[in-house]
């Protein structure tokens, strides 16, 4: 099997003649992957070349193919934008099939958001900071919809972390047809796309800033969702250029922000509901995630992270508070195993708080 060190030694000796150097010692291969035989990497090039670029990814291709133990190779070439500029568009990995139409060129960049063709609205599921549980939510959440007669689909745009492939029980690269069209995976009622789907469980995406939005406008307009009722979009914590980005390009119909009750959750939490605020996205909502447990040897409940912060802190924003979640060890067995709460025990107590926060979107949508 080839690993990275003799991939890298090949394109060691791809030399970019306007540099005078080879692009290894240049900085321009990043995101090597190796999966069984496939190779898929990189390549950082200066925008105002990247036509004359495309030979030097072809012998690049060329030197790794060369190397016994590789069955097929494919490099992609993204261009980091100067400060103040626009930023380029970054990769998702090419899945044309070899053999198949060249990947139709990407439309023009609109100046504003645009909708999603075929799907009625996009949720954003959000956190201020990291571990509060919004991925559990946003799995359960999607679930509970589906099981609502919704027709949802659940976009896993938390690209350093990417959890919804494990919570959902898909696994596998989804497949393009055609080299631009990308098929989605679909379990418990629900459409899932994730980055976690394209590289290995433990691999890490080392991208900019440009790469990552890049790769999150093709998610959102190469796959093929389908008509939907409503697409959730799993963000990464923060407040950052994914957030932004799905603001700008899209236009969604709200957020709903995840916080556990302690004043340190919270704190994060204002930021980013200031920065949707900023972005005209509504606030569709809060929802206190963690907020007890039951202990099995006393029978009383316990409140460990604090009690009802984010029901006041929705209150004290104006903002609907959309429910609690309990702390409890059946929740996180559940996604690990990669059927949610709500999919495996839709009737018990704790599938049932995902339920109401679920039925609360639904009510407010009738409302509006």
């Amino acid at each position: 099997m080839v690993d990275k060190t003799a991939i890298e030694a090949a394109l060691g000796r791809i030399v970019d003649p306007a540099r005078g150097e080879d692009i290894v010692s240049a900085g321009q291969v990043k995101a090597v992957n190796v999966a069984g035989g496939a190779v898929s990497f990189v390549l950082e090039v200066d925008p105002a070349r990247g036509g004359a670029m495309e030979p030097l990814r072809q012998a690049a291709e060329a030197a790794v193919a060369a190397l016994d133990g590789v069955s097929s190779v494919k490099a992609v070439m993204t261009a980091h934008a100067p400060a103040g500029t626009a930023p380029a568009r970054g990769p998702v990995p090419n899945l044309r099939p070899e053999g198949s139409a060249p990947q139709v060129p990407p439309k023009p960049v609109a100046q504003g958001p645009e909708k999603l063709p075929g799907v009625d609205r996009v949720i954003a599921v959000a956190s201020g900071k990291g571990g509060v549980g919004k991925s559990t939510l946003a799995a359960n959440l999607a679930v509970a919809l589906a099981g609502r007669g919704q027709k949802v689909g659940l976009l896993d745009a938390d690209v350093y972390g990417p959890s919804q492939p494990r919570m959902l029980g898909v696994s596998g690269r989804p497949s393009s047809p055609d080299g631009n069209i990308i098929l989605p995976l679909r379990n418990h009622g629900v459409t899932v796309m994730s980055l976690g789907l394209m590289v290995d469980e433990d691999e890490a995406l080392v991208w900019r800033g440009p790469m990552l939005m890049g790769a999150l406008q093709q998610m959102l307009g190469q796959v093929q969702w389908g008509k939907l009722d409503v697409l959730l979009v799993d963000l990464p914590p923060g407040t950052g250029d994914v957030q932004m980005t799905l603001c700008q390009k899209t236009q969604v119909a709200g957020a709903v922000v995840v916080s556990t009750p302690q004043d340190i959750a919270l704190i994060d939490a204002r930021k980013g509901i200031d920065m949707f605020r900023r972005m005209d996205c509504p606030i569709l909502g809060i929802v206190e995630n963690m907020a007890g447990f039951v202990c099995d040897g006393c029978g009383k409940q316990h409140y460990p992270f604090g009690h009802g912060g984010a029901k006041a802190e929705a209150k004290k924003l104006a903002v609907p508070f959309l429910g609690e979640i309990p702390l409890d060890l059946d929740i996180r067995v559940a996604g690990d195993g990669g059927a949610p709460i709500v999919a495996l025990k839709p009737e018990s107590p704790q599938a049932q708080a995902f339920w109401a926060v679920a039925d609360a979107l639904i009510s407010a949508r009738a409302a509006a």
